[in-house]
């Protein structure tokens, strides 16, 4: 199992914190886009990526050993973009493309235009069925890679979702892991009045899973949690990751509004004051 130190684990909030700087410099120069859930997955993206969670290399994006990450909830591939480019998929400078005209960095990720992006994504809930299908492939071929699959919350309304639940259940995908950013709001509003998800933990037991709960902001739980998940056999699993939508930023946190939302002129110096004063210390007390 990693053991990373106090100062590893505070260096890797400085990451997330540049991260969320990057979202907000992005969605500023783009004029549309979606804050809250990709400033609320910074950390998870961060563990992730630069944690020592998954095999990668920025060298060599179609490394055939590495892991796979798909971005299901496509909407916040803002974070995915800017975790990326500090990992060094790609050069920084071409984050103020997103959305524009002719630029790689589309609204939601497209497989073969981006290093690094492994699922072109759109309409939510299609990449759990995709995870499932890698994770099937790469045990038909012995292959030693783990398949990770990031979906939203919003998602688990969509019937798509628990097909391939049921199907990574009976197969025991014991190689695949779900990660839930579980922030509590979609496009509607608050997830409990569209349409209620819970006892989220108790639905996917019963489809087979181990399922983990985090708090999606302490780095180091959500390392822990990927590294447990490496170690169960003959079932896939669920990492519940609790998250504050639009983490980091005052006016922007649970705040369903922000779903969409891109910040203006006046929002984003506002909210990169904030992140920037918060250095590397925006670290939850559960650290």
């Amino acid at each position: 199992m990693t053991c990373l130190t106090d100062r590893q684990i505070q260096k890797l909030y400085k990451i997330s914190c540049q991260i969320r700087q990057d979202i907000i410099k992005m969605l500023l120069a783009a004029g549309s886009g979606h804050s809250a859930g990709s400033l609320g997955m910074a950390d998870v993206f961060t563990a992730l990526y630069f944690g020592g969670v998954l095999k990668h290399n920025p060298k060599r994006p179609e490394w055939p050993e590495r892991d796979r990450l798909l971005l299901s909830n496509g909407h916040i591939c803002p974070v995915l973009y800017a975790t990326l480019a500090r990992a060094g998929y790609f050069p920084v400078a071409k984050l103020k493309t997103l959305r524009k005209l002719g630029s790689c960095l589309q609204g939601h990720p497209h497989r073969k235009c981006v290093p690094g992006v492994e699922n072109s994504s759109g309409p939510v809930a299609h990449c759990a069925g995709m995870a499932v299908g890698m994770a099937i492939a790469a045990k038909a071929d012995n292959k030693k890679y783990q398949v990770y699959c990031l979906v939203g919350d919003g998602e688990q309304d969509e019937g798509m979702t628990w097909e391939a639940a049921a199907m990574a259940g009976k197969y025991k995908l014991d190689n695949l892991t779900f990660i839930m950013d579980r922030n509590n709001i979609q496009i509607d509003g608050y997830t409990e009045n569209v349409m209620p998800k819970e006892p989220l933990k108790t639905k996917y037991e019963v489809f087979g899973w181990q399922v983990i709960e985090i708090d999606g902001h302490n780095i180091r739980q959500v390392i822990e949690a990927c590294e447990e998940a490496k170690a169960i056999y003959q079932k896939p699993v669920m990492i519940i990751a609790n998250t504050i939508p639009g983490k980091g930023v005052d006016f922007m946190e649970y705040e369903f509004k922000w779903h969409g939302n891109p910040p203006n002129q006046e929002q984003a110096e506002k909210a990169l004051r904030q992140l920037r004063s918060l250095g590397g210390r925006i670290m939850p007390e559960s650290e």
